[in-house]
C-alpha cells in the first residue's frame, strides 16, 4: 500500500495476514492525518477501531508499521521502544529515512492499495 502527501510518499509491503490488516485493507482507499509521537514514531487515528480478534501481538521494530489496540492508531516506528506486546499488531514493513516520514506529516495522507 501507499502512504501520499503533497510533499512525499511512502510504500508499505504487507507482512502479516491476519483480521487486524485484512480489516485495514478494507477501509482503502483513506484519508488520515499523520502527526509526530514522542520521538519514535508517526502516527494515526483511523475513522474507527479495527478487528483484532485473532491477530498476534509482535515485537516491533523500527520500519514496521503497527496498530496499537488500546489507542486505535497506526504507528510508523522509526525508533521503536522494542519488546513483545500483545497490544502492537504489525501490519507491514516500510523502507522510509525519518525525514521522507516527516515530511509525510499533515492533514491530507492519502493510503490507497497498490500492487
Amino acid at each position: 500500500m501507499r502512504f501520499t502527501s503533497d510533499d512525499a510518499l511512502v510504500d508499505v509491503t504487507i507482512t502479516s495476514d491476519n483480521p487486524t490488516t485484512r480489516d485495514f485493507l478494507s477501509m482503502l482507499p483513506l484519508t488520515l492525518a499523520l502527526e509526530e509521537f514522542d520521538g519514535r514514531e508517526k502516527i494515526s487515528y483511523l475513522p474507527r477501531e479495527l478487528e483484532t480478534s485473532g491477530s498476534p501481538g509482535s515485537d516491533a521494530a523500527n520500519g514496521d508499521l503497527i496498530y496499537f489496540v488500546p489507542w486505535g492508531n497506526l504507528g510508523f516506528f522509526y525508533n521503536a521502544p522494542g519488546g513483545y506486546s500483545d497490544d502492537v499488531i504489525q501490519i507491514g514493513t516500510f523502507s522510509a529515512t525519518r525525514a521522507q516520514l516527516t515530511a509525510l506529516e499533515g492533514d491530507d495522507v492519502t493510503v490507497e492499495a497498490i500492487e
